[in-house]
């Protein structure tokens, strides 16, 4: 594997990591009403390095090549992206009160951002469809290490990208509190549409 391959892989998929959507969306939510950004762009990461552990043992492509199991995941996604959006719409931004409520609230978002990430059929295509273009099956790196490098460094990019958008939206927003409510009541619309657009998709397919 040399400097260019590297190189092209970061190159789009950074393009992929700036595109806004369901991380996106619950980042910036997460950023407006929690303590701390952290939890969520964790639980986030979370839920890629578990696809990056069935990339490099392989099983990605046995999973993205079951239509059960596609179908499945999309539907357990999307209702999980519907339900949190909804959430999301019911309770605008605000900090929790409490250091103890604090302190469940991170386990919580930790475990809600595994499961948008987690639950994600794009994020299982990526890896599926993404990652083999650049891997190199005659170079000296067996393709079990291309495969871990490149999910590193995925998720090394939307760590830097997500923290970033989390703070900024913190930053920015929290001296306005009705900006604050309108852009976290579009986060979690944002999720409920993209939760349904995956749904009709897959059923569409």
């Amino acid at each position: 594997m040399d400097a260019t391959t590297l190189a092209a892989f970061l190159a789009v998929d950074l393009l992929l990591v700036f595109t806004p959507g369901a991380d996106w969306a619950f980042t910036i939510s997460a950023g407006l009403r929690e303590r701390s950004v952290l939890p969520a762009v964790t639980g986030l990461i979370a839920g890629y390095a578990g696809y990056t552990i069935l990339a490099v043992a392989g099983l990605v492509v046995i999973v993205a090549s079951s239509p059960v199991v596609l179908t499945a995941l999309t539907v357990a996604g999307a209702g999980y992206l519907v339900w949190l959006g909804w959430n999301v719409l019911r309770r605008p931004a605000a900090l929790a009160a409490s250091e103890e409520t604090a302190g469940a609230s991170r386990r919580q978002v930790m475990l809600k951002g595994a499961g948008i990430s987690g639950l994600n059929p794009k994020a299982l295509l990526l890896y599926f469809s993404l990652f083999p273009q650049f891997i190199d099956t005659t170079g000296g790196w067996p393709v079990a290490a291309q495969t871990g490098l490149f999910g590193t460094l995925h998720m090394t990019a939307c760590t830097l990208v997500y923290l970033t958008v989390g703070v900024l939206a913190r930053t920015v927003l929290k001296t306005r509190p009705s900006a604050a409510r309108a852009v976290t009541r579009a986060s979690g619309a944002t999720m409920i549409v993209i939760g349904v657009v995956l749904l009709a998709e897959r059923l569409a397919a």
